[in-house]
This record gives C-alpha cells, structure tokens and sequence, in this order.
C-alpha cells in the first residue's frame, strides 16, 4: 500500500457551534480556509476524509440533531467522507474509528479541527499512544480563550507539548 493510501485526514468538531458568530472559535475565517483547503486537497488524492462530531450534553451548543451540532456547511462531507460521532475529547474512545482506520490500513493520520485544548490534544494523544504516525496540522486547529491565556497562546502552548509526539506541519507543508 502506498504512503497516500495508508493516509487519512482526522477533521475534528468541524461544527456550526464553532463558527457561530456570537462566540466563534480564534481565526475562525482563516481556519476554515485552512481546513476547506486539505479537505480539497484529500478528496483529490483519494485520501480517506473522516469527520469527528462531537455531542454535547445539556446546555451544550452542539447537542446531537440542533443547528450547533452539524458539520460547519462550508466543510460539509461528500458522501464519499465517514462521519464519526463521539461523546469525549477522545475520538477513538467508544467510537468505530480506530476499527475503521484498521479496515482501510491507515498508518498516517493528519489531524486538524477544533478544539485545541480538549478535543485535538486528546485525540492526537491516544492516536500517538495507538501507535500511528499523527501529523498535526499547526495552524489547522483552534480554540477559545481561557481565563490565563489567549486562544494564540494556548495554541503554541499545545503545539509544543505534542511536538515530541508527533509531526507539527503547517497547512501549506502538508502534502497527499
């Protein structure tokens, strides 16, 4: 199998509740530039594109089946695309992804989505401990502010932290 073949694109939390205009995610435009263009890029090297949704609980903007929940229309999947809900930061736990990558013989996943502090640090984490070769896409992933640090701060914060785990490359590096 060639390296495109074992090679999937892991688009996390790509939902409206991110992007919603009252309290969007940092760089919510450039982001979804971003992930618009390796989503393009995937679907035409046939690189397998799998979605993440998270489900909110209570109060959450993204409980399953409401407007927050959906795919962001922009980034919405082709049919071709597997979707994937999950009810944790960790899009492996008590889902069918890591059975699926297994089916298709995915060794490489890229990663990118939202939200930096939660759900991406924890995926890119297990999928690290589950042996595959994770590229984090730097500037493809996005979060909030917290109560100490700015969206950009806690970003580079992440950034560093998983860079002995994994291959950080910009969205212009990354290649299918």
């Amino acid at each position: 199998m060639s390296e495109t073949n074992s090679t999937a694109l892991l688009v996390i939390d790509a939902q409206v509740n991110m992007f919603d205009e009252s309290y969007q995610i940092y760089d919510a435009e450039g982001i979804e530039t971003r992930l618009k263009r390796l989503i393009d890029r995937a679907h035409t090297a046939q690189v397998p594109v799998i979605y993440i949704q998270n489900n909110g609980t209570e109060g959450d903007p993204d409980i399953p089946h409401t407007p927050g929940w959906e795919i962001f229309p922009a980034l919405k999947p082709q049919e071709s695309d597997l979707v994937f809900e999950k009810g944790t930061p960790d899009s492996f736990h008590e889902t069918p992804l890591q059975a699926e990558l297994t089916a298709r013989g995915v060794k490489n996943l890229i990663i990118v989505g939202m939200q930096t502090d939660w759900c991406i640090q924890t995926t890119t984490r297990q999928a690290a401990n589950l042996g595959y070769a994770v590229t984090l896409v730097r500037d493809g992933h996005s979060t909030y502010p917290s109560k100490s640090q700015t969206a950009p701060e806690i970003i580079a914060d992440y950034n560093r932290q998983l860079e002995p785990l994994v291959t950080l490359k910009d969205t212009s590096e990354i290649s299918f």
